[in-house]
């Protein structure tokens, strides 16, 4: 611990720095930066070299940045794995809890399903032109996911390290790490904001007896306008809450790699029960920086913030002291040697 607060110090320069927005670019970078300080001083420290970190906290953004492609299967490929609509599995008779870990399988499920009920849907095709709303939505799969390419990295990268690697492969091996750790920090930083989990992703839909907000700018209030309108926040106070990084768990065990899936939709089962109490806050105003009560909503809006950062920063860390060797890289390398030796 006495380590792991020396390095906070040591990077505590960044705590000072104002944030813009939440989950606008601003605050993916946040995250991806605060992730960064939870990990501990024995990870690849290759990763806290300043060109390596601004470039984890810069791919914070890019998977929004490919949203902004004018390209249909570009969209049809990218825009669901920033969302899942938790409430939408019922239609379908799916249990959050028992998704199946494979994409395809769960996109054939809901293909079958519908093919099995039209009459239970009706897709607008003038609002469909990237094939999306085929989907509820697939970013457990794309955190798994993500997980998995960064491991990969560490397994070819401590392979090419041990068994004569050149300089050159480590150093690419390297950077491929940091390219999967900073995309993978915007898909956990989406899990964290509690309307990329609900069908009420943009003002509340269907039945509304309590009144709540049907404003589709609610959306892009909580990505960043709340905090635009009150001054942003700093990673200050939240810097005081991280904890150190730690294996991935599973309820109270650290979870197996194998695991990483149910571990990740119970994260997105927990932010979604946070959908309504979120909606109440805003019909209260306490996420409106001038009500008396607004301040409020800003304690809410950072905490989720830290919980995407910390949940980011197990994920990285996982991923590092899971990683299997590459045997067949090095049963590759093995060959080499012995070709140069000859």
């Amino acid at each position: 611990m006495q380590t792991f607060r020396k390095f906070l110090l040591l990077l505590g320069a960044l705590a000072v720095v104002p944030l813009a927005h939440a989950w606008d670019y601003e605050g993916h970078r946040a995250i991806n930066q605060l992730a960064i300080q939870s990990l501990p001083t024995n990870f690849p420290s290759f990763v806290r070299v300043p060109a390596a970190a601004e470039r984890i906290s810069f791919l914070a953004g890019e998977p929004d940045r490919w949203r902004n492609t004018p390209d249909l299967p570009f969209k049809h490929f990218n825009g669901p794995d920033h969302y899942i609509d938790v409430e939408e599995l019922a239609v379908y008779g799916m249990k959050a809890e028992m998704l199946p870990v494979f994409r395809y399988d769960f996109v054939a499920q809901l293909a079958l399903f519908r093919q099995a009920h039209p009459d239970k849907f009706h897709i607008d095709t003038s609002k469909n032109e990237d094939h999306t709303r085929e989907l509820i939505g697939l970013l457990p799969w794309g955190i798994t996911e993500a997980y998995g390419k960064v491991k990969s990295g560490f397994s070819y990268l401590k392979t090419f390290e041990e068994n004569g690697g050149t300089p050159d492969e480590i150093e690419n091996a390297k950077a491929n790490i940091v390219y999967a750790m900073g995309i993978m920090g915007h898909l956990v930083g989406d899990a964290g904001q509690p309307l990329h989990t609900t069908i009420h992703h943009h003002g509340w839909v269907g039945e509304n007896p309590k009144g709540y907000s049907t404003n589709n700018r609610i959306h892009s209030w909580i990505d960043g306008g709340y905090f635009a309108k009150s001054g942003g926040a700093t990673t200050k106070d939240l810097l005081k809450q991280l904890r150190p990084a730690q294996l991935v768990s599973l309820g109270s065990r650290p979870a197996k790699p194998e695991e990483m899936f149910q571990a990740t939709m119970l994260f997105l089962i927990e932010q979604n029960k946070l959908v309504e109490p979120l909606y109440q806050m805003d019909k209260d105003g306490r996420l409106s920086p001038d009500a008396p009560n607004g301040g409020e909503g800003k304690i809410f809006l950072e905490k989720q913030l830290l919980k995407s950062a910390q949940l980011l920063g197990d994920f990285w860390f996982s991923a590092w002291q899971q990683a299997p060797p590459d045997t067949f890289l090095r049963t590759q390398l093995t060959k080499r040697k012995k070709v140069a030796a000859e």
